[in-house]
């Protein structure tokens, strides 16, 4: 699929890297230096996040684009949003869910720290079949260069898009109100520029989503759809309480949609960078739907076990750590009851009498 007429203008291009910086900004608003401790004291939850965001997601990208047979710019760039770290927007969908936000919040901020290190790694071992027919088709076309990952740009962009954590976090210590602010405002504006994106995209250039190939929205709403799944199930083989189960499956399936398209903008250039944008424009545009859906879904299924964890930490607080919640026979639902995932340390035990 090729684009006859130029589908990011300068204005867009200058609106995405506002929302870059105000999102990120937003993120580094809701850290504390307490955040890096509490994941430094509790690493499983988020080694499991670990696990799942840099361990299947690009395996589920690539799998993906290898099934449906994508044009080589399409799966590179689902497989650069299968690496990427989780974003502000899972933490929004996590609270909204009955999930652990601060489980979410230590697995963003894992992640983002350690995806300088991981995507590089990652899109070298995930893409050279791709980069190969891309470097084919070129020289068919007369241009003897070499495609290649830009390594060395995608580094760079991280970094710089790190700088607008660095002063969210400083702003929430010195000006905590201000950083409230910030942190509200991060997690529409994506929604905002994204709706802008697809309706300007539809009214310039209505033609390119009938010309998109049905196989490119699937693999834009599957990578999502697939990364709760197994999100969810990855969590739950490791026996962690279903609280976590949600936050790890959210922070699994939403990608840090804005860092993609600062690091397509940054680091890549035609013919694969318009492509490489619309695929992270339909990913971004379909990840805010799918959320929403599975968020319902996990607030309805969690209530029951939400509320019993909120009982257990107010009687552990007022009675020990060792003390087991007595609950009347059929109180608690099947699942809850019975779940090994809920936990088996005297804390975590449901008796019922």
């Amino acid at each position: 699929m090729e684009f006859d007429t130029q589908l990011l203008y300068p204005q867009d291009q200058a609106l995405l890297a506002l929302m870059i910086f105000v999102i990120m900004l937003g993120m580094g608003a809701s850290l504390t230096v307490d955040d890096f401790r509490a994941v430094a004291r509790k690493p499983r939850g988020v080694l499991i996040g670990f696990l799942s965001q840099f361990g299947l997601m690009p395996f589920i990208a690539f799998g993906i684009a290898t099934l449906l047979n994508f044009p080589p710019a399409f799966a590179i760039a689902l497989i650069l949003i299968g690496c990427l770290p989780g974003g502000t927007t899972s933490n929004m969908f996590t609270y909204f869910s009955r999930g652990s936000v601060a489980l979410s919040i230590s697995m963003t901020t894992a992640s983002t720290m350690m995806a300088i290190l991981m995507m590089p790694l990652l899109l070298n071992l995930y893409t050279p079949g791709f980069t190969a027919q891309i470097t084919e088709a070129m020289r068919a076309a007369g241009d003897e260069a070499e495609f290649v990952i830009p390594t060395g740009n995608i580094i760079s962009s991280l970094i710089l898009v790190l700088v607008p954590v660095a002063i969210g976090m400083f702003i929430r210590r010195k000006w905590a109100d201000w950083a409230k602010t910030a942190e509200d405002t991060a997690g529409f504006m994506a929604i905002i520029v994204i709706l802008y994106l697809i309706g300007t995209a539809f009214a310039r250039h209505g033609g390119i989503f009938l010309r998109t190939p049905i196989e490119i929205y699937i693999g834009a709403i599957g990578v999502g759809l697939v990364g709760f799944f197994f999100g969810y199930w990855f969590s739950r083989a490791w026996g962690v309480p279903p609280i976590f189960q949600r936050a790890i499956s959210l922070e699994t399936g939403i990608q840090n949609g804005p860092l993609a398209f600062a690091v397509i903008l940054l680091s890549f250039t035609e013919p694969v960078q318009s492509q490489m944008i619309w695929l992270a424009i339909l990913y971004s545009t379909f990840i805010v739907i799918n959320s929403s859906f599975i968020t319902l879904f996990f607030r309805k299924r969690g209530r029951p076990d939400w509320d019993i964890y909120r009982n257990t930490i107010i009687h552990n607080r007022l009675f020990g750590e060792d003390y087991v919640t007595h609950y009347p026979g059929g109180f608690l639902p099947e699942r809850v009851a019975h779940d090994p995932s809920q936990g088996s340390s005297p804390s975590q035990v449901r008796s019922m009498t």
